[in-house]
């Protein structure tokens, strides 16, 4: 995939001020009993709190002043229109059911990219204080215990895969089947973890995420930090995700393969 180069050095430095404004943002709301969750949905729920908004909000201001030729999608808020080619793909609080739940691992995420899909993944998670950061060259984790490089799994087996979904439902029967088709020839399975998934494949540590239904801001965040760390983040057809729909982060490219082969044929 052929990307404009953009100046990476400004773009990260922009990304780590929008990070760094969305935790401030976010964290006086965290684990307080009286915070109210708006339901987006009449037939289901998928919460909205004011701290999803505060955070989008910090994001665009820190926009606003630094690149205000850049376009913006963002979960919240929407669309804005920009004239640089680059767009900033904004998800506030990625896992508010985890959020409003009192567990730390919802994330906001960050991306940057162009027509082509993401230059700069960003996956943070103010309450514990990692952020892992991917693209021009760069893929770490910063958090209380240092600085440290990404670097996804070699593992090639799917026998010995660790593999993580969201939700066990993951989307449709169909799509539910195909992933309890790749989990039941693996090693171990885990639920619920929303963007902390895609970090835990960009650290190295699970081979697999395999989710169905995502929006764009889903996506590309975890796609700019999975791939940067050496991994590998497709449809389940093995075409580009940061549209959203179905996406498979796998650690490498031969358990991507196995991985595939099963979901085909669904």
């Amino acid at each position: 995939m052929t990307h404009k180069i953009q100046n990476g050095s400004e773009l990260l430095s922009v990304a780590h001020q929008m990070a760094d404004a969305a935790r401030s943002a976010i964290l006086p709301f965290f684990r307080q009993t009286d915070l109210a969750a708006d339901n987006k949905l009449s037939d289901g729920f998928d919460p909205v709190t004011e701290a999803d908004r505060a955070a989008e909000r910090a994001m665009r201001d820190v926009l606003a002043k630094l690149r205000p030729q850049d376009a913006i999608l963002g979960e919240e808020y929407g669309a804005q229109e920009g004239s640089s080619g680059l767009t900033w793909v904004l998800d506030p609080i990625d896992g508010t059911r985890g959020f409003i739940s009192g567990t730390p691992t919802w994330g906001v995420l960050i991306a940057a990219s162009d027509e082509n899909g993401p230059v700069l993944g960003v996956i943070d998670q103010p309450y514990i204080q990692e952020r892992f950061v991917g693209g021009f060259g760069v893929a770490e984790v910063i958090s209380p215990h240092g600085t440290k490089p990404l670097s996804t799994k070699t593992n090639t087996k799917i026998e010995d895969a660790i593999v993580f979904t969201t939700f066990p439902e993951v989307g449709t029967d169909i799509e539910r089947r195909a992933f309890e088709a790749v989990a039941s020839k693996s090693r171990l399975t885990r639920y619920g973890m929303d963007c902390y998934a895609y970090a835990l494949v960009a650290s190295g540590q699970v081979d697999l995420v395999i989710e169905a239904g995502l929006n764009s801001y889903d996506i590309q965040g975890p796609i700019g930090v999975v791939e940067a760390s050496g991994g590998i983040v497709t449809d389940w057809s093995g075409g580009p995700a940061h549209n959203g729909g179905r996406a498979i982060a796998a650690a490498n490219a031969e358990i991507h393969a196995a991985a595939l082969d099963i979901l085909k044929g669904y």
